[in-house]
C-alpha cells in the first residue's frame, strides 16, 4: 500500500496521522508512506522522529478579512496545489489521507485531480472548516466523536472510528509508580498534576501556573508542567526574576515539551490542559480526571465542544480562558485532589467514552476505499 498523509501545524493533527501510519506499517510492512506538510509546523520535528519522510508545500489558513497578507497566503496556497500534485504524480499513492486543517485543501484538491482515493479524518467534536469544505470531494470522512457525525448530517460516507493515538493505558502498581516518580525526583506520596497547553503552549495557562509556583501554592500536590518549546525560555526568565531555578523547584518538574507523554499521563492523578481533540482522546484512553481550559477564538469554538464531551459525563471540569488565574486554578486542583473517590469516578467516566480498536477501524475503512 502506498499512502500519503497530509498533516501540518500542531501535534493534534500530526500525531494521529503518525498513529495511522504506524498501523498501516504494522499490518503491511511493505507499505510506503510519506507525509505532506509545510516547512513551518511541528511536522518538521515529529514526522522525521517517527521515521517517516516529510515533503513540504505552501499552504496557509485563510481568514475572511481582505488584507494584503491574506491575499499573499491565498496565492501561495494555490501554488501549493501544484506542488502537491507534483508529489502525488511522483509517489503514485493508492490513497491520500488528510488529518484536517489548512494543509488538506491543497492536498485533497490535487488528489482529486489525480483521481486518487481520498479520506479525511476529523478529530474534533465540532467539524472544522476544511472538512466541511471538502466533504463532497472525498470518498469517506472518519470522525472521532458521534457528535461530529451528527453535525455533518449523518451522511453515509461519515464513519465514527474514534481518534487514533499513540497513547495506551498503563496500569502502574504502587511500587512501579514510586519508582517512576523517584526517577523524576518527585515525592512518591503527593498527587501529581500534569499541566500542558498543547504543542504550541498556552500563555494564559502558563501565567496561571507561574502564579501558583511563585507563591508556593502547590503544597498539597506536585506539578509536571510543559509550557511549550516557544515559551519555555520566557517561563525560565520569569522564574529567575523571583530567584527560582527552573531545574530545581521543590515539587515541580518543568520540561519544554513532553515526548514520553504515555508514561507521564499515566502517572498523573489530574490533567490540566487545553481541550484539543487529541487531548480529549488521550485522557479518555488513560482514564484521568481533567480540568480543561478551552482555547477561545478557534474555529466554531470547537475546543469547548470537545471539553463538554467529558464534562457532560462528569469526567472533567471546565474553566473558561477569561476566568483563569492562579488562584482559581489552584482552588479547582485542590478541590479535586482532596476527594480521592471522586477522582476515581471521574477517571472511570472518562475511560468509558474511549473508543476501542480505533486503528483497526480506520485501517478497515482505508482498505474499503482503496478496493
Amino acid at each position: 500500500m502506498r499512502v500519503i498523509i497530509a498533516a501540518a501545524g500542531t501535534a493534534g493533527h500530526i500525531n494521529p496521522g503518525i498513529a495511522i501510519a504506524n498501523k498501516i506499517i504494522n499490518e503491511d510492512k511493505n507499505s510506503k508512506i510519506i507525509f505532506i506538510g509545510t516547512n513551518r509546523g511541528l511536522e518538521n520535528d515529529l514526522v522525521p522522529k517517527a521515521g517517516y519522510e516529510l515533503k513540504t508545500i505552501n499552504a496557509y489558513g485563510l481568514s475572511k478579512k481582505i488584507t494584503i497578507d491574506n491575499f499573499k497566503k491565498m496565492i501561495k496556497t494555490i501554488k501549493g496545489i501544484g506542488e502537491a500534485k507534483k508529489i502525488i504524480k511522483e509517489f503514485k499513492p493508492d490513497i491520500v489521507i488528510g488529518m484536517g486543517g489548512y494543509i488538506c485543501g491543497a492536498v485533497m484538491i490535487a488528489a482529486k485531480k489525480a483521481k486518487v482515493p481520498r479520506i479525511l479524518h476529523e478529530s474534533n467534536a465540532f467539524p472544522g472548516k476544511a472538512v466541511k469544505m471538502l466533504i463532497k470531494n472525498v470518498d469517506k470522512v472518519l470522525v472521532g466523536f458521534e457528535d461530529a457525525k451528527q453535525r455533518l448530517g449523518n451522511l453515509d460516507k461519515v464513519v465514527v472510528t474514534g481518534n487514533p493515538s499513540k497513547i495506551k493505558k498503563i496500569i502502574y502498581t504502587q511500587a512501579d509508580k514510586k519508582i517512576e516518580l523517584t526517577k523524576l525526583k518527585l515525592d512518591t506520596e503527593k498527587p501529581v498534576v500534569l499541566i500542558f497547553g498543547g504543542s504550541q503552549g498556552a500563555q494564559k495557562i502558563n501565567n496561571a501556573v507561574l502564579e501558583i509556583i511563585k507563591n508556593s501554592k502547590n503544597k498539597t500536590y506536585q506539578i509536571i508542567w510543559a509550557p511549550g518549546p516557544k515559551q519555555y525560555d520566557e517561563v525560565k526568565e520569569s522564574l529567575i526574576k523571583e530567584n527560582i531555578n527552573i531545574q530545581n523547584i521543590n515539587g515541580v518538574k518543568i520540561e519544554p515539551y513532553i515526548y514520553d507523554m504515555e508514561k507521564i499521563i499515566n502517572l498523573a492523578d489530574v490533567v490540566v490542559a487545553r481541550s484539543g481533540a487529541l487531548t480529549i482522546t488521550e485522557i479518555a484512553i488513560v482514564g484521568k480526571p481533567a480540568i480543561f481550559i478551552p482555547l477561545p477564538n478557534v474555529s466554531e469554538n470547537h475546543q469547548e465542544y470537545n471539553a463538554k464531551v467529558l464534562e457532560n459525563k462528569n469526567a472533567a471540569k471546565i474553566i473558561h480562558n477569561e476566568e483563569l488565574n492562579g488562584k482559581i486554578l489552584n482552588k479547582q486542583i485542590e478541590e479535586l485532589i482532596q476527594d480521592k473517590e471522586k477522582l476515581i469516578k471521574m477517571g472511570n467516566n472518562a475511560n468509558a467514552i474511549a473508543t476501542e480498536n480505533v486503528e483497526d477501524k480506520i485501517y478497515n475503512e482505508i482498505k474499503k476505499v482503496i478496493e
